[in-house]
């Protein structure tokens, strides 16, 4: 079945004591064991595993083309379950423009344990063969990356890791590139990661993680034991909204996607723009690594104006349409200066706006943005 069919229908079921088509929310915290003692159904406790939480693991397998699949109550538990799975003397190889977020997980929450990072240029193949060590375990990427939407051939890295260790897994953090966009999966990685909060969830109502795995592996395992034993599970109600979002997810997705490659091109062309970074741009770096391994380029961007820090912070003051927030993925569009999100240690650039480009007509998101510059 085609993606769209399989968004609505995987995972799901006409429940069988009332013919509901719409999964019921199941809010019980236990179940009834049978006479001798088991568990017939295959659900004893909600945190080990609930119907709504089954069923959008099955759904995110699916559509990801992975085997399995673990939800969790948020994207940074994804990370943090991974990162504690690691041994002691354990390498990760990560991106030097890698999610702040991580870079906190790797180095304040997990910062007292003995497990080395290197953070590389993951678009310089030969910088990512250099960082790859024997006790390599982890290889992290992000395409595109957040905020500059620097692509990495998520083939190529995926053979990388082959060629060093069978012990070295790869994951890919596919939240800015959903299985509409990119399948990492296909392209050799062995794991995918995904803030469901973001394009999956799609309304701006539901913080959530995803980890889909392409075969059994230990680390996936260990994630599951995080996940169950370590409590960062979503609850039913979560679940329940995820899968929801997932019904409309793909024409989301794609007409975010047009929207975006819209505004991104009529930046381009701004005279108060210094530089735009959307990889559907032909003059985008990765370009041609993203038109090889994405179906479209989604719907984030960031751009550039000209002038310092106090410029770009009066751009997205003076949006009437595009909302002051952080997150990204919803109906509604954002802009936000990235840099202030990511504090003083922050490596983006001070005059950098990032847009998530919503489900507005993009006549009317060109046209606050034209008065926004202008100001």
């Amino acid at each position: 079945m085609k993606i769209e069919t399989r968004a609505v229908h995987a995972g799901r079921h006409i429940d069988p004591a009332t013919g509901a088509v719409t999964m019921p929310i199941h809010l019980s915290t236990t179940f009834e064991r049978s006479p001798s003692g088991e568990y017939p159904l295959g659900f004893s406790y909600s945190r080990e595993n609930n119907p709504n939480r089954q069923a959008l693991e099955v759904c995110l397998a699916d559509l990801e083309g992975g085997t399995q699949a673990l939800a969790f109550s948020s994207g940074l538990a994804v990370a943090a379950a991974l990162v504690q799975g690691l041994e002691p003397g354990d390498h990760i190889l990560a991106p030097d423009d890698v999610y702040w977020g991580l870079r906190k997980v790797i180095g304040e929450v997990f910062g007292k344990f003995p497990i080395e990072t290197t953070y590389v240029d993951m678009t310089d193949l030969d910088a990512v063969s250099a960082g790859i060590r024997p006790s390599t375990r982890l290889i992290w990427v992000e395409t595109p990356s957040n905020p500059l939407m620097k692509i990495t051939d998520l083939a190529a890295v995926a053979g990388l890791a082959r060629a060093a260790s069978p012990q070295v897994l790869t994951v890919c953090d596919g939240t800015f590139a959903t299985p509409v966009l990119q399948r990492p999966l296909d392209c050799g990685f062995d794991m995918v990661a995904h803030s469901t909060t973001k394009y999956i969830g799609g309304h701006s109502d539901v913080i959530g993680g995803a980890l889909i795995t392409r075969h059994e592996n230990y680390l996936f395992e260990r994630a599951r034991k995080s996940q169950r034993y370590g409590g960062s599970v979503p609850s039913p109600f979560d679940c329940w909204l995820t899968l929801r979002g997932l019904d409309t997810f793909p024409y989301r997705v794609r007409a975010q996607s047009q929207n975006a490659m819209q505004v991104a091109r009529w930046l381009q062309a701004h005279p108060a723009v210094e530089q735009v970074h959307y990889p559907g741009l032909e003059e985008h770096p990765g370009h041609a690594i993203a038109a090889r391994q994405m179906t479209a380029f989604g719907g984030m961007l960031s751009f550039q104006v000209r002038g310092a820090r106090e410029k770009a912070m009066a751009v997205a003051a003076g949006c009437r349409l595009f909302i002051r927030a952080t997150s990204l993925g919803g109906a509604h569009s954002l802009i936000e200066h990235r840099a202030s999100v990511e504090g003083p240690a922050s490596r983006t650039p001070q005059n950098l706006l990032r847009l998530s480009i919503g489900l507005e007509h993009p006549d009317d998101l060109v046209e606050d943005l034209d008065q926004a510059l202008t100001v």
